[in-house]
């Protein structure tokens, strides 16, 4: 049977689905399912925050037992491995489902085809990689953990529009956007396991890098990338340590009392390698991949996020452009070597732009 547009109307609903608790599923992707039957829809799942239960099993059992002949939708490959929940691929048999649709093979070792070749073996009919592309970017974070050990980085830059980030050293701190992208911001925020700067960032604005949105309870964990634990214990970003999670990736040189001031305080630190004096990027990447994390959002400065960018560990970047320009002389937002890389059509990709409120955005995607 081929694909119909009601099964890519489906799919894309799934993949609706599957969004609702984007940043909030780690270490497990964010799933979408629907069970469908002469084009009524029976049940639909998506991966709960923490990771269970997942999409399938959720979809299934608000089917029940009209789920026997119906077709599900899923935007992953059904798992084939025993974890803390046993295999989706089993629960889809036992359920009756004779028909599947699913957007992306699986690229976990633990599972790579086998939980397809299980349905198939089952005498389920599937139809794989269906809307493939966007079931891809929807569980980037999760393939790159798997193929790469680090997880996805967004990266977030604000600017002027003549390009600087920020004021000189004695007029850093500076509003260059406004509400609508700062809602943005949050929201991409709330889309996140993490969020990470350089201690750069909180030495120069102290932010308190959490969500702020209506009915949003979680809060990411907070990332600072300091080699020397310059994180200041009385700022108001180390004060609120004890509320919202907090990690700092340090080096093996920094100063053991600064280092237990912060963990006295409830802050997390770890060790990773050092590069030109600096914590070593994809060091620290795959130091957060190993706890689980598949979304990190960076707003990390331009320092750091010029590194990402040249260093090809920034996914998305999107360029938030205030109205006025700054007018003299000011932190530059991006180092020249990362703005030809992303003007460079072989790295990055322009996905989308326009127009917040009085801003402007630009989407770039690493090709």
């Amino acid at each position: 049977m081929s694909v119909s547009p009601d099964d890519l109307r489906f799919m894309r609903a799934a993949l609706a689905l599957g969004a609702r608790e984007l940043g909030a599923t780690a270490e497990n992707p964010a799933v979408g399912a629907l069970v469908v039957k002469d084009g009524v829809l029976l049940g639909r799942g998506w991966t709960q925050a923490g990771g269970r239960p997942h999409a399938e099993p959720m979809a299934l059992a608000q089917a029940g037992e009209a789920a026997r002949g119906a077709t599900l939708y899923v935007t992953l490959e059904p798992c084939a491995h025993q974890g803390k929940t046993p295999p989706c691929a089993e629960a889809v048999i036992a359920a009756g489902v004779t028909r599947v649709v699913g957007g992306l093979t699986d690229p976990d070792p633990r599972t790579a085809g086998q939980g397809f070749s299980a349905l198939r073996a089952a005498g389920i009919e599937v139809e794989a990689d269906v809307l493939a592309r966007e079931c891809r970017r929807a569980h980037r974070g999760h393939i790159l953990r798997v193929s790469e050990s680090r997880p996805m980085v967004t990266l977030k830059i604000a600017h002027t529009p003549d390009g600087f980030a920020a004021g000189a050293e004695h007029d850093r701190r500076l509003a260059i956007t406004g509400l609508a992208a700062n809602l943005r911001t949050h929201v991409l925020r709330a889309q996140h396991d993490a969020i990470m700067v350089g201690v750069g960032t909180v030495l120069g604005d102290d932010p308190l890098m959490t969500v702020r949105l209506p009915g949003v309870n979680r809060q990411p964990l907070r990332i600072v990338l300091d080699a020397r634990c310059d994180l200041p214990p009385r700022s108001r970003f180390a004060a609120t340590a004890a509320e919202v999670p907090t990690l700092v990736l340090c080096g093996a040189e920094a100063d053991p009392e600064r280092r237990g001031a912060l963990e006295k305080l409830g802050i997390e630190t770890v060790e990773r390698p050092l590069l030109d004096g600096r914590v070593d990027l994809r060091a620290a990447l795959e130091c957060l991949a190993a706890r689980g994390l598949t979304r990190v959002f960076s707003e990390g400065g331009p320092r750091v996020g010029s590194k990402l960018i040249t260093q090809g560990l920034a996914d998305e970047v999107l360029l938030l452009t205030g109205e006025r320009p700054l007018g003299r002389r000011g932190v530059e937002s991006l180092a020249e070597t990362a703005r030809q890389k992303l003007a460079d059509p072989a790295c990055y990709q322009l996905v989308a732009q326009g127009l917040l409120g009085a801003d402007s955005y630009t989407h770039y995607e690493r090709v």
